[in-house]
């Protein structure tokens, strides 16, 4: 390839000027950084070597520690999380739980021999209620910065990133609620989890304010399980059982679970009964149907842990101030997710002969 059409390629995946390649790649004045990074992006996306001069050396090794991958958002994540250190001049270290496998607190140990400059945690530890949360103190004592994403604990000292499971649940029971949907039932993970707790909290605020359902009554539209796709068909199942011509799923995993359970009973996937899932998991728009979810904001929230990251170490790559001192900021960072409708639900198919009445 000639070299005026390698600059041409670069500028159209960029969107500037041929010019302004040429400036980046020789490392010429009177670029902007946001320019300076698209032109370096857009090397990475073309398959280029950056030239030696523009390539930073890397700033240290950052450990991310994860559940299993087997739920696609978790490596969506993952690589959100790895693009933006990478971009800082980092080296993201993956370290993932599997059942049987090595624990949070041993692959801590591990990253911690290896001298990382940071952890992220991955809903971990911290989410569960009945975990010991000094192990992050600790943790901190040694010097060891840490982010925490999905989950909180206000006793720990760092800063935490969420989704917001209470908003989320209201924006699904709404839209249930609109298509005519009066008798709806929320499928979820165990009970000692964070998220657990507020997608609960958030699932019976919006049906009692919406359709009138007593505190009593929500306890038998609420139904635990397992975070995977059996669990979803497991809880899916008894909440049919009880009813409901509605499933809200924790996960898009367990709403995939949930259609196998209609499916199993010779229902129809949204003409008898609808499910909204929770993540908007890559490919989850090619399912059959097109599952309707609420969106984990993984890109902002990948984002922020990175930041967050950076302002613990006091990084000067940091773009928030880089001339300053840095005060890293504690406490809990809460992102809102985004309804997707899709083709899994409808509206509702109205009270049968038989059917108790909705509460």
């Amino acid at each position: 390839m000639t070299a005026p059409a390698r600059l041409a390629d670069i500028a159209t995946q960029a969107g500037v000027s041929e010019a302004t390649v040429s400036r980046v790649l020789n490392g010429r004045p009177g670029v902007a950084a946001t320019t300076r990074q698209s032109v370096l992006a857009a090397l990475d996306v073309l398959g280029y070597e950056r030239p030696v001069r523009l390539r930073r050396r890397s700033a240290g090794l950052v450990g991310l520690i994860t559940p299993g991958l087997d739920n696609p958002i978790f490596p969506a994540l993952a690589q959100v999380v790895g693009q933006a250190l990478t971009r800082q001049g980092y080296t993201p270290v993956l370290a993932t739980q599997t059942p049987g496998g090595s624990t949070e607190d041993e692959l801590t140990e591990m990253l911690v021999d290896r001298g990382v400059c940071g952890i992220i945690f991955v809903s971990g530890l911290h989410a569960d209620t009945t975990a010991d949360m000094e192990r992050y103190d600790r943790l901190r004592a040694k010097g060891v910065p840490l982010v925490l994403v999905d989950g909180y604990a206000p006793g720990v000292r760092a800063p935490f990133i969420s989704a917001d499971d209470r908003g989320a649940m209201r924006l699904a029971v709404t839209h249930l609620v609109s298509l005519g949907h009066t008798r709806i039932g929320l499928a979820l993970g165990p009970r000692r989890f964070v998220p657990v707790v507020r997608k609960v909290e958030g699932f019976r605020l919006a049906v009692q304010e919406q359709l009138g359902v007593t505190p009593e009554a929500c306890e038998e539209l609420v139904q635990h399980s397992l975070y995977t796709l059996e669990g979803g068909q497991a809880a899916a199942a008894t909440l049919m059982d009880r009813g409901c011509t509605a499933v809200v799923c924790a996960s898009d995993m367990m709403a995939l679970g949930a259609i196998r359970a209609a499916r199993q009973r010779g229902l129809e996937v949204p003409d008898d009964i609808s499910v909204v899932g929770f993540d908007d998991s890559p490919l989850i728009a090619f399912t059959d149907p097109p599952l309707t979810t609420v969106r984990k904001p993984v890109q902002a929230m990948g984002q922020a842990s990175v930041r967050a990251l950076l302002e613990e170490t006091g990084d000067s790559h940091s773009p928030a101030a880089p001339d300053r001192p840095r005060t890293p900021v504690h406490g809990e960072f809460v992102f809102m997710p985004e309804l997707v409708v899709r083709g899994s639900t409808a509206s509702g198919p109205g009270r049968r002969p038989g059917d108790a009445s909705p509460p």
